[in-house]
C-alpha cells in the first residue's frame, strides 16, 4: 500500500506541473478548482490520521524532532497551531465514523472536522447534526454552531466565571512599526464594546456613500472608528450609544437559572448566567427581552416606516436561536454592511412586516433587486449612486445594533 501511495503522489505532482490555467477556459477552471479542492481535502485527511497515528508511535523523534507539533509544522509548512489542530482531529476521528468517512471522502475540510470532532467529544451525539449542517453552510455558520452547541452544554455559572478568568488585552508592536492590539472580554462587555465601534463604523459607510466616495474596507473603518471612540471622544445616538440586547425566557428570568430548553444569551456574544442578565437589567444602556413565545410576527404595516417594536424583533434575529442579524442569503455569514429587503417589493405593495424583511448583504441586495426587476415587481430604474442597490432604503444598514 505504501509503494501505491507514493507512486500515486509522485504521478499526481507530475500531472500538476504541467497543468497552465492560462490555456482552460473559465469553467474548466472552476473545474480544476472543485476538483483539487476535494482532492485537497482527502489528502488532508490521510494525512492528519497518518500524523496521529506516527505521533503515538513517536516517530517524530526518529526525525530529530521533540514533539509532533514540531515535526508536522515543519513537514507540512503550517504554523503551530494548525499543525496541532490537524494532529487533534486525527486523533478525535476514531470517534467519529461518520466525520472520518466524510472526511476520506472530501466531502468536509479539515477545519470542518476538526470543528465537528471537538464539539462530539464535549456534546456526544452532536456528530450527525453537524455534518448536516456543514453540507448546507459555510466554515463560519459550521464553526457558530458547533461553539453554541458547546456553550449550551456548559454550566452558565462556571462557564462565566471561566470567561472572567480569561479576560486581557495586549498590545505589541510588528514588524512594521505598527501598534497592534489583541484582546477578549465577557459576552455582555465585549458585545458592548464591539457595538459602540460597529456603529461608528456603520455611518462613515454611510457618510462616504452618501458622498459619492468609495468606503474603504470594512477593517479600515473599524480602526478608524475605534480611534475616533478612545481619542477623539466621538458621541451622538448613532456612535456613542449602542444597545446590548439580553435575550432571556420569562420563566428563566424569574426562577434566577435556566432549565434544559430555555435560554439566556447576549445577540451576538452567546449565553451568560441569568444572575448577569439581572444585573444588567438595572443599567440604562440595556434593553432586555424577555419572550414567551409571543408571535412576533404579527407587527405589520403598509409604509417604509420600521416601528420601533418591528425595528426591536428584526434586531433579534431569526428564531429560535435569535442570536443577532446575519445575510439571509444561503451560505452567506456576513453581518455587516447589511440592508433590510422587502422580500415581495414595496413597489409591489408588499409590507413592512416581520415576515416581509430579510436582511441581505450589499452584493445579495443588489442580486435580490435585479431579480425583482426582470419580474417587473419594480417601476422604472431610479438614478442612484453606483455604490446603492436600487431598492436601497434610507438609513437602511443593519448592522449591530439596529438605530432608529
Amino acid at each position: 500500500m505504501l509503494a501505491e501511495l507514493t507512486q500515486a503522489c509522485e504521478a499526481l505532482g507530475d500531472v500538476l506541473t504541467t497543468v497552465e490555467p492560462a490555456r482552460l477556459s473559465g469553467l474548466d477552471c472552476a473545474h480544476v478548482v472543485e476538483m483539487l479542492a476535494r482532492t485537497e481535502k482527502r489528502c488532508a485527511a490521510v494525512r492528519a490520521v497518518a500524523a496521529a497515528r506516527a505521533a503515538q508511535c513517536g516517530a517524530h523523534k526518529d526525525r530529530g524532532f521533540v514533539d509532533a507539533t514540531g515535526w508536522l509544522g515543519h513537514v507540512a509548512g503550517v504554523a503551530a497551531p494548525d499543525a496541532r489542530a490537524a494532529l487533534a482531529v486525527g486523533d478525535g476521528l476514531g470517534d467519529c465514523p461518520q466525520t472520518r468517512q466524510a472526511l476520506l471522502s472530501g466531502e468536509v475540510s479539515l477545519a470542518q472536522a476538526a470543528e465537528i470532532t471537538k464539539t462530539e467529544a464535549a456534546v456526544p451525539g452532536s456528530e450527525a447534526d453537524l455534518l448536516d449542517l456543514a453540507a448546507r453552510t459555510g466554515m463560519a455558520g459550521l464553526r457558530d454552531a458547533a461553539r453554541r452547541i458547546r456553550l449550551d452544554a456548559q454550566d452558565p455559572d462556571e462557564r462565566h466565571r471561566r470567561q472572567h478568568a480569561a479576560r486581557y488585552l495586549r498590545c505589541w508592536r510588528d514588524e512594521l512599526g505598527m501598534i497592534r492590539v489583541a484582546g477578549a472580554f465577557t459576552p455582555e462587555v465585549g458585545v458592548r464594546f464591539v457595538n459602540r465601534i460597529e456603529a461608528e463604523a456603520d455611518r462613515m459607510f454611510r457618510a462616504a456613500s452618501r458622498d459619492h466616495r468609495d468606503p474603504e474596507p470594512r477593517e479600515r473603518l473599524t480602526a478608524d472608528a475605534l480611534v475616533k471612540l478612545v481619542l477623539e471622544g466621538v458621541t451622538g445616538p448613532r456612535s456613542g450609544r449602542a444597545e446590548l440586547v439580553v435575550v432571556c425566557d420569562i420563566a428563566a428570568f424569574q426562577r434566577g437559572h435556566t432549565h434544559p430548553g430555555e435560554v439566556c444569551h447576549v445577540i451576538g456574544g452567546g449565553p451568560v448566567p441569568v444572575s448577569v442578565a439581572r444585573d444588567l437589567a438595572t443599567e440604562s444602556f440595556i434593553k432586555a427581552v424577555l419572550h414567551d413565545g409571543v408571535n412576533i410576527a404579527s407587527v405589520a404595516h403598509y409604509s417604509r416606516y420600521k416601528k420601533a417594536e418591528l425595528r426591536t424583533a428584526l434586531g433579534l434575529g431569526a428564531p429560535p436561536l435569535f442570536d443577532g442579524v446575519v445575510c439571509s442569503d444561503e451560505g452567506c455569514d456576513r453581518r455587516y454592511h447589511l440592508e433590510w429587503d422587502h422580500i415581495d417589493p414595496v413597489a409591489h405593495d408588499g409590507p413592512t412586516s416581520y415576515a416581509n424583511l430579510a436582511p441581505r448583504c450589499l452584493p445579495h441586495h443588489r442580486e435580490k433587486t435585479r431579480r425583482d426587476r426582470e419580474a417587473g415587481l419594480l417601476g422604472p430604474r431610479p438614478t442612484v449612486s453606483p455604490n446603492q442597490p436600487d431598492d436601497r432604503e434610507p438609513s437602511a444598514s443593519v448592522g449591530p445594533p439596529l438605530t432608529d
